[in-house]
């Protein structure tokens, strides 16, 4: 599993060190997870909106030390040592590994462009078959409006605006359309559901993935060996608005307005 992968290589890349790192401000709002930890470096997590595995649904409401009124102080390590964790502490894993590799990246020998949409790294001035997965709508639009052949592939049919509609495609047949897409855009939700190590399983090895959302800025090794060509993440520049805003309902395109930037990493062997 990519999640799982991936945090073996940040506890490998942190060592011993990483018994050191607390959970210092938590945030849970509308649409993220977001976590400021005692590295001093933040990171966010998209919510599971359909999930209804939280502690008010549990037959055995805890108070222990994962839960609220008791985030804070407690050892990131011990995070991801906890049985049978809820959708929500899944969520906060995420939050932390993007924080923890918010570190491990800034001295590394990744590509990282700055300042840029993943869509800036595409050519879309020959027709391709793009299949977007996810109600991304800044995505939709901006391929909609090209000269490419658009498909979305989106659990929740409401989630698309009427006007972009006759793109959709039913789950049950996005197989047939992703193995025939030149590009695929994956929200970086598809971590916070679980849906993404299915999806990379059957996309032919020459199709260009992208992967973009605020959940994707994880350590991309993993997420490179399974194919992804660009990863669309966020860098957080100021750690105490973003916490803010988050309380407020943010969704990730407030934060660029406020305390993030884009970056691209990609993906080059």
């Amino acid at each position: 599993m990519i999640i799982e992968e991936t945090y073996e290589v940040i506890h490998a890349k942190y060592g011993q060190r990483l018994n050191t790192v607390t959970i210092e401000k938590l945030v849970a709002g509308v649409y993220l997870t977001a976590v400021k930890l005692s590295s001093g470096y933040s990171g966010l997590a998209s919510n599971d909106l359909n999930s209804s595995d939280n502690c008010t649904h549990s037959r055995n409401r805890g108070f222990g030390d994962f839960t609220p009124g008791n985030f804070k102080g407690q050892k990131v390590a011990d995070l991801f040592e906890l049985s049978e964790p809820t959708c929500f502490i899944k969520t906060l894993q995420l939050a932390v590994m993007n924080a923890l590799s918010a570190e491990l990246m800034e001295d590394s020998t990744y590509r990282i462009i700055e300042n840029l949409d993943p869509m800036e790294l595409i050519d879309l001035s020959q027709k391709k078959q793009v299949c977007v997965i996810g109600a991304f709508l800044s995505y939709i639009k901006k391929i909609a409006e090209s000269n490419s052949d658009l498909k979305i592939i989106e659990l929740n049919e409401n989630a698309i605006p009427e006007e972009y509609r006759q793109y959709y495609v039913p789950p049950d047949l996005a197989q047939d359309v992703i193995v025939k897409s030149d590009i695929i855009i994956i929200t970086g939700a598809s971590l916070a559901n679980h849906t993404l190590d299915n999806l990379l399983e059957f996309i032919p090895a020459e199709t260009k993935v992208i992967l973009v959302g605020p959940t994707s800025g994880l350590l991309p090794d993993v997420l490179f060996a399974r194919g992804v060509y660009i990863i669309g993440a966020t860098r957080i520049t100021d750690s105490a608005k973003m916490l803010e805003l988050v309380a407020e309902g943010a969704a990730g395109f407030h934060l660029f307005n406020y305390c993030a930037t884009k970056i691209c990493i990609v993906n080059e062997s």
